[in-house]
């Protein structure tokens, strides 16, 4: 069995002290928004390295890039 990392465990620790129902919900909502905002910072940061705007985004948009199976 792996041992759990420290974020794993801080995380284990906040769930074990929810009094209700809707506090581990509006403790899941905050890690999904703080989830959602990392995917988001690190998509516009590729974004940005690979110099990426939104006129690549419009040529993508008009490809045909679906597989013939």
């Amino acid at each position: 069995m792996n041992a759990l990392n420290p974020l794993q465990l801080e995380i284990l620790k906040l769930f074990k002290n929810y009094k209700s129902e809707n506090e581990l919900l509006d403790l899941k909502q905050v890690l999904v928004e703080y989830l959602s905002r990392r995917v988001v910072n690190e998509a516009d940061k590729s974004f940005d390295e690979k110099g990426y705007n939104e006129e690549t985004i419009e040529q993508w948009r008009k490809e045909h890039n679906r597989s013939k199976e």
